[in-house]
């Protein structure tokens, strides 16, 4: 293990602002709600308070615990077999809003196993394409079992029906994979494969179909399809610059769908306007320079891909709930990582920085080792097998065409 130093102080203050700011903006959109069902305006930013104390605490835990652990075979097998059996399980208890994603916990709470298989399969991917370092154009033996093990998470997850996040779960392979190496070739196909399944699942299932209908002209059925996007937009243009104050927003009484939790970047919009989303989108931007920092810096291979896995699952799934909020991309119900409502988000996001912020912890310092992508390769390459005594060693000389 590299030598230990001081964990990335830009990006444990990024993380801890976001989740902060997360229980804040949970309280103001969801107070009218909380109060129309519950009687109490607390009900939904009590719980959020605690998942996020609990992940903070969880998060320092984690920074203590060497992530070169999380190689262990043992551990990376339970983990994915465990994972598996979770998103098996979702299927045994009720749907919650049309879906089969949670399984209920006493005491009220909810587990989501998909937001586990997103580190699950960072760790998996990180540990396997390390250990086929050197081989990483090899198709059978080290591009088909990545796709394999990913291909199972995603259909599993896209069953739930939770067609978002099992795109970030490829979006994160993809990365990793081209990060370790991987040919181009094998991702474009991948790619490829990849777009006629969302296309088919859009096809297959007629309320998908009916969000791309509504994204190309919202306004053609705004108390229909487009009912959700038009009050998200109006939510955002209603705070013009400035916004129009915290708490003071009003798309969230009741006319915003989800506004505490899949829509909240609308409330903050709302609330806190331009310049507001803005500060928010430039902390998440800290959070990816620090994270793609932290990885680049870390001792071996597999801190590397680990890292980059944990930053782009975090990050590519910000863009794309900004992106749904904004009308860039068709609606689509995926949480905005540390500031939507949903303990199961908070809790492993946390637990994933923390495992961020331990790879930080034992970085090498600016200069003293190779941080490009080609010398991480070669840093997990096996040794040359020493030369025998007595030999010179056989070197190669070479020699002008036609002379011997």
């Amino acid at each position: 293990m590299a030598r230990k130093l001081q964990a990335d102080e830009w990006l444990f203050a990024a993380t801890v602002g976001l989740a902060l700011f997360g229980v804040v903006m949970v309280y103001s959109a969801s107070a009218d709600l909380a109060y129309a069902e519950n009687g109490t305006q607390y009900h939904y930013v009590g719980r959020q308070a605690i998942w996020t104390v609990a992940g903070l605490l969880a998060m320092m835990c984690v920074m203590q615990f060497d992530y070169g652990r999380l190689r262990d075979r043992r551990v990376v097998a339970g983990l994915v077999a465990g994972t598996v059996v979770l998103l098996l399980a979702v299927f045994l208890f009720p749907r919650i809003n049309g879906a089969h994603r949670w399984i209920r916990l006493p005491g009220g709470f909810r587990l989501q196993p998909s937001e586990l298989s997103k580190l699950a399969l960072a760790i998996f991917l990180a540990r396997f394409l390390e250990r086929r370092a050197g081989e990483e154009h090899a198709l059978w033996k080290t591009f088909a079992p990545c796709v394999l093990v990913t291909g199972l998470f995603v259909m599993l997850v896209a069953a739930e029906p939770d067609l978002g996040t099992a795109m970030m779960l490829g979006v994160t392979s993809v990365v990793l994979l081209f990060a370790a190496g991987a040919r181009l070739l094998y991702l474009g196909v991948l790619g490829g494969v990849g777009l006629v399944g969302i296309v088919f699942m859009i096809v297959l299932f007629p309320w998908r179909l009916g969000r791309v209908t509504a994204f190309l002209d919202p306004w053609a059925d705004a108390q229909g399809t487009g009912f959700q996007v038009v009050q998200s937009l109006i939510a955002v243009g209603s705070g013009g610059t400035e916004g129009l104050g915290f708490a003071q927003g009003r798309q969230k009484m009741l006319f915003l769908p989800f506004a505490h939790s899949d829509f909240i970047f609308a409330v903050v919009g709302e609330e806190l306007g331009l310049l507001g989303a803005l500060t928010l989108v430039a902390v998440f931007g800290l959070f990816l320079w620090r994270g793609v920092r932290a990885a680049r810096r870390a001792p071996d291979r597999f801190g590397m891909l680990l890292g980059l896995g944990i930053v782009v699952g975090i990050v590519a799934q910000a863009l794309f709930n900004i992106s749904v909020v904004l009308s860039l991309v068709p609606t689509k119900g995926i949480p905005l990582p540390f500031i939507s409502y949903g303990g199961s988000s908070m809790m492993l996001t946390l637990v994933s920085v923390g495992v961020l912020l331990n790879i930080s912890q034992q970085g090498t310092a600016q200069g003293d080792a190779a941080t490009t992508h080609r010398e991480f390769a070669a840093k997990s390459l096996p040794a040359a097998p020493p030369q025998r005594r007595g030999r010179a060693p056989v070197t190669q000389t070479w020699r002008p065409e036609g002379r011997s």
